[in-house]
């Protein structure tokens, strides 16, 4: 017998219970982009920023080597990565909402996991004694990394984004970059804030206190506030948005088509974006995961080098505010150019970094604005490039295969960093090697043209 329309289960999922957005006194929009950045936020424990603080820790505890631990989080990772696309056209089907709640209760369930890992470790290798510790400590290590890099950094902030993105289209970037400017500063102090936490509660409890924040205050809000787009609410994208504003939005940022995924994969533009954004995952993952080490070989000492993120988001901040403002106003390849740009600037300045006198060295500025327009640059294109150019109705089927790469990008980062340490004894060979790539995605920037510019009813200038 199907559901009545007075099933509990099921009117707890009307968009119009436990209110009706539509009732708001301002745009509900708004408040999507409040609810999705603090979904962001809270993905910060499956993001390499925020594994970042527990690496050495893991070596340590686990008993693990760089290598061991690297290859794990590579296996992990990238194996998430290609579950990623699957769990894409889920949220087509389910939509945000449900999505979002099941992410921060996976999560946190995860968290846990994670913080018994070395007990667990410790009680199997009692149990099997003819299984080496470290084979034990690798598998529950590596099961834990895909975990939650598929919760959190895959679907937590997949669901975050492309909610945004389905609530505005004029308004697309400045919603985005408003809620960069948030996600900016919380992962520049994400590290400092996490080796707090561990200086109090240890690692483990650590990553209890964020599992239960994640289920009870991430899955509570997501079910409260999310909803999936606004035409279930009865509104519009962007709202009341008068019609003379709209005529500023440059012509190129108008859709006129939704493409399927299998579309989008055939087209050039969809690339040029996705190995860009690959590019800043992969390096930025691999670095953030070392970056104690990274430190170490350049000379700063301790912790400090964990200070560095802070000036980061004092960059990345107004960038991420410049390219929301301009997205509707000029063609997204140009600022596209302008990210693989900062990146290659990146990687020189991670080359330079090392100086006796690292506050005044070009090496540390370069890291830093380097890092700060890439970081806001990604920001802000990550979530407008795909509704912009294929429309929603194929939005997360499109964007998971944005995310999956992403993801395994990252996993490779950290490996290849490691294996460039430990056999080389150095991570200068892998930054120079890595430095031709953002040179050759700054060329291929000039031909990632909107795809709906051939859809459109007058010939786009």
């Amino acid at each position: 017998m199907p559901d009545s329309p007075s099933d509990p289960t099921r009117r707890a999922w009307s968009p119009d219970y436990p209110f009706a957005p539509a009732n708001s006194p301002f745009f509900y929009g708004w408040v999507i982009v409040a609810a999705g950045t603090l979904g962001i936020v809270f993905s910060i424990p499956g993001q390499t920023m925020g594994f970042s603080v527990f690496s050495d820790i893991l070596i340590r505890e686990l008993q693990l080597t760089r290598v061991q631990l690297s290859m794990a989080y590579c296996i992990g990772t990238v194996t998430s990565g290609f579950t990623l696309p699957m769990l894409g056209r889920v949220f087509d089907q389910v939509g945000a909402r449900k999505m979002i709640v099941g992410a921060a209760v996976g999560t946190g369930l995860v968290l846990f996991f994670l913080s018994q890992t070395a007990r667990l470790t410790d009680a199997l290798s009692t149990t099997f004694n003819g299984i080496s510790r470290t084979a034990i400590a690798f598998t529950l290590i590596a099961i834990g990394f895909y975990l939650i890099r598929l919760a959190a950094q895959g679907v937590l902030t997949m669901t975050s984004r492309n909610a945004i993105g389905k609530w505005f289209d004029y308004q697309r970037g400045t919603a985005l970059a408003i809620s960069g400017v948030v996600t900016s500063f919380s992962f520049s102090i994400a590290p400092t804030f996490l080796n707090v936490m561990v200086k109090w509660f240890r690692w483990d409890g650590a990553w209890i206190a964020l599992g239960a924040l994640t289920i009870v205050v991430m899955g509570g809000l997501g079910w409260l506030l999310f909803r999936d787009n606004p035409e279930e609410c009865g509104l519009t994208m962007d709202g009341t948005l008068d019609a003379s504003t709209r005529k500023k939005a440059h012509a190129d940022s108008l859709t006129h088509r939704d493409f399927t995924r299998a579309e989008a994969l055939r087209s050039t533009p969809f690339w040029a974006f996705n190995l860009s954004f690959g590019f800043f995952s992969l390096f930025s993952t691999a670095v953030t995961f070392h970056i104690l080490d990274i430190g170490k070989e350049a000379g700063i000492e301790g912790d400090k080098i964990l200070l560095y993120f802070v000036p980061i988001a004092f960059v990345a901040v107004p960038t991420n505010l410049v390219f929301g403002w301009l997205s509707p106003r000029v063609r997204l390849k140009y600022l596209l150019a302008v990210m693989n740009l900062a990146a290659l600037t990146t990687v020189l300045g991670t080359i330079y970094l090392p100086s006796e006198r690292i506050w005044l060295h070009a090496g540390f500025l370069a890291f830093i604005i380097g890092n700060g327009v890439c970081g806001g640059a990604f920001s802000a294109l990550s979530g407008i490039v795909w509704p912009r150019f294929f429309g929603r109705r194929w939005l997360g089927a499109i964007a998971s295969i944005g995310m999956s790469s992403m993801v395994i990008a990252s996993g490779l980062g950290p490996i290849l960093f490691s294996l460039s340490q430990a056999r080389l004894g150095s991570y200068q060979t892998i930054f120079w090697i890595t430095a031709a790539i953002p040179a050759l995605l700054v060329i291929a920037s000039f031909w990632a043209d909107n795809p709906q510019r051939k859809f459109a009813p007058v010939a786009l200038s």
